[in-house]
């Protein structure tokens, strides 16, 4: 309860004087906040605006049944008040007081849980949203603030739940609670507005890729010494006949059948991109890098970055190009050496891995330039590449034993000359063995038939090839003094591999759907944004212990819900709240993490009084009527 004045004309005095009114204030059924007046109290020129104050909380702590934790105010003023207007409430019998504090209790059997949404990853998403500053950011690019609640709605969502956007709709309107977070209708969510959202933040992607790159180095003091470069691609399904885009290509997911577009990511070794790059399907690796590098340096890395590559792009050109620009470059040899030898005086270091392998570094030397070479020998990689050797021997010798045993089949090949021509195309199949084996044909000069084929390892060379298995050379102009320093750079490049595959995966950013190259684009810049906020987050955690994927963070998220719970109270008041659940263990521990508040937000609270106006007969006297 509230005083509410209005300024009338006093009757004794003829002064404009202050006309109280006690006010009860409530929310009505569709959430708009309504009030009611309770008494018409007149003037009270003797009672200051503190004394005021008193007699309103003191009035609704009698009205809540609430005990005084101290004696009972003083002042006669106040107390003289309470008590005249206490008593003109409950003669006015407005309110059922006569039972105490039980009467006001919300009958059970009336109780009604509706309208239940997840909201724990929604929130996750949303406050990350907030920390990286992304709304101001909006609003100085030119969009509205309807603009920027519906691009936060949709990249929450992105990173929540990535569908199609006809899917995000209907799963914002019936799952998800995440527009009571950003303050967008849900009522004006639609696939249009989705689809043009994208494009609205397509077109910001500088911007917005500049300010997260600062943001991020600046939220966790980072400094951007290690770049890593690398690309990946994904396909379509669709024939794409008019994209500029979409080209056939060696897909990564085997999907020859389907045209392809290239992403290219620069990223820390914190996951956190620094620059992204959409290009044709059928672009070259090592033709990619030249673009890129000159995005750098419009970006946060100005300073002598050492930049990561994989061997597939790793040119002589590029490399040219990567140290003209003042940056340091560490990548695999493209070739594997072979006239080298060890640096004298460089130690061989052992290294135990987080795998729990060890292996091996050694300092090499060529003279084919002056770079600085070290020689890896990893037990994984060679026990992957002797798997390999085996199975292509094996394939090879199957494919020797076909043609020796059409020597001495019926109807088999046996012209001397069509032998040598199926040994060739074995050896073209297999190239990487067939130089270890020594293969002999024995043939008649009279009839130009082939009698005999048979087949031997070259010892030597065999076990010259099993001893460089698992074996390759890292290249880079750092000078190092420690063979484990160039070995730990190079291994951040995991980290990029880590960032495709949350995109690929947990971001769903693979097939693509879209058929012009703009939606294509925004698309994959929707999902780009999305990676933003889950690096964030994962970022954190990450540093506390919690190194779980994004979809197993959604699925603790998600165990959170906000209901609706209404009832009926003695008053025949409809009490409506909505409340978000407690958060599991799980949830709470993330939350602290990440600095968030249990509870998205307070309690909201609805009362729908019965109308002063409605009349509620007696069953006796309805009884009557009705007869």
């Amino acid at each position: 309860m509230y005083f509410k004045f209005s300024l009338r004309k006093h009757p004794e005095s003829g002064k404009l004087c202050g006309y109280y009114r006690l006010v009860e204030s409530y929310r009505n059924a569709e959430n708009r906040v309504c009030h009611r007046t309770i008494l018409n109290v007149g003037f009270m020129e003797d009672a200051t605006p503190e004394q005021l104050n008193r007699i309103q909380r003191q009035l609704t702590d009698r009205y809540e049944h609430k005990e005084p934790l101290f004696d009972e105010d003083v002042d006669p003023v106040v107390r003289s008040y309470v008590e005249e207007f206490w008593q003109r409430i409950v003669s006015s019998e407005k309110f059922d007081l006569s039972a105490g504090k039980l009467l006001r209790m919300v009958d059970m059997d009336t109780l009604e849980h509706s309208n239940a949404r997840e909201i724990g990853a929604e929130n996750i998403a949303y406050r990350t949203w907030e920390k990286l500053n992304l709304t101001p950011l909006l609003l100085s690019a030119g969009f509205s603030p309807e603009q920027a609640k519906l691009a936060a709605t949709q990249v929450v969502s992105r990173a929540v739940y990535p569908a199609s956007e006809l899917k995000t709709v209907r799963w914002i309107k019936e799952n998800s609670a995440v527009c009571e977070l950003t303050g967008y209708g849900v009522d004006k969510v639609t696939k249009d507005r989705l689809y043009k959202s994208a494009l609205d933040l397509y077109k910001a992607k500088d911007a917005i890729e500049r300010h997260l790159s600062r943001r991020t180095n600046e939220l966790f003091d980072l400094e951007d010494k290690i770049i890593l470069y690398d690309l990946t691609n994904t396909y379509f399904e669709g024939e794409k006949r008019n994209s500029q885009l979409a080209k056939f290509g060696r897909s990564k997911e085997k999907r020859n059948d389907a045209k392809l577009i290239v992403l290219a990511l620069v990223v820390n070794v914190e996951g956190f991109i620094k620059y992204s790059s959409v290009l044709e399907g059928n672009i070259a690796d090592c033709n990619t890098l030249s673009a890129m590098i000159e995005k750098l340096a419009s970006h946060t890395c100005r300073g002598p970055a050492v930049v990561v590559l994989d061997a597939g792009i790793a040119t002589e050109e590029n490399l040219r190009l990567i140290e003209s620009k003042g940056y340091r470059y560490l990548c695999v040899s493209r070739t594997r050496l072979k006239d080298y030898s060890y640096v004298p005086g460089r130690p061989t270091t052992l290294l135990d891995t987080k795998s729990k392998q060890t292996i091996r570094l050694r300092s090499v030397a060529t003279e084919k330039n002056t770079d600085y070479y070290l020689e890896v020998k990893s037990p994984s990689k060679e026990k992957k590449e002797e798997g390999m050797k085996l199975q292509f021997e094996n394939r090879f010798e199957q494919e020797l034993q076909k043609i020796h045993n059409a020597l001495h089949s019926k109807g088999g090949t046996k012209k001397a000359d069509k032998v040598h021509q199926r040994i060739g195309r074995a050896k073209e199949k297999y190239p990487s063995v067939q130089r270890y084996y020594d293969i002999t044909v024995s043939s008649d000069t009279k009839t130009g038939l082939a009698t005999e084929i048979t087949w031997e390892k070259d010892t030597e060379g065999h076990q010259e090839k099993n001893e460089s298995l698992g074996v390759y050379f890292l290249r880079t102009n750092l000078n190092v003094k420690e063979e484990y320093v160039v070995w730990n750079i190079y291994n951040t490049i995991r980290e990029i591999e880590n960032a495709f595959r949350t995109l690929k995966t947990d971001l769903d950013l693979r097939p693509i759907y879209h058929k012009n190259d703009d939606a294509t684009m925004a698309h994959l810049h929707l999902g780009i944004l999305a990676y933003w906020l889950v690096n964030t987050v994962r970022y954190q955690l990450k540093h506390n212990g919690i190194k779980s994927c994004w979809g197993e963070i959604v699925r603790i998220g998600n165990t959170q819900k906000v209901i609706t719970t209404s009832g009926t109270n003695t008053y025949d008041k409809i009490i409506t709240t909505r409340k978000c659940t407690v958060p599991n263990k799980n949830l709470k521990q993330i939350y602290d993490i990440l600095q968030t508040k249990h509870q998205p937000f307070a309690k909201r609270k609805s009362v729908v009084h019965k109308s002063e106006t409605e009349k509620i007969e007696s069953p006796k006297k309805q009884l009557l009527l009705s007869g």
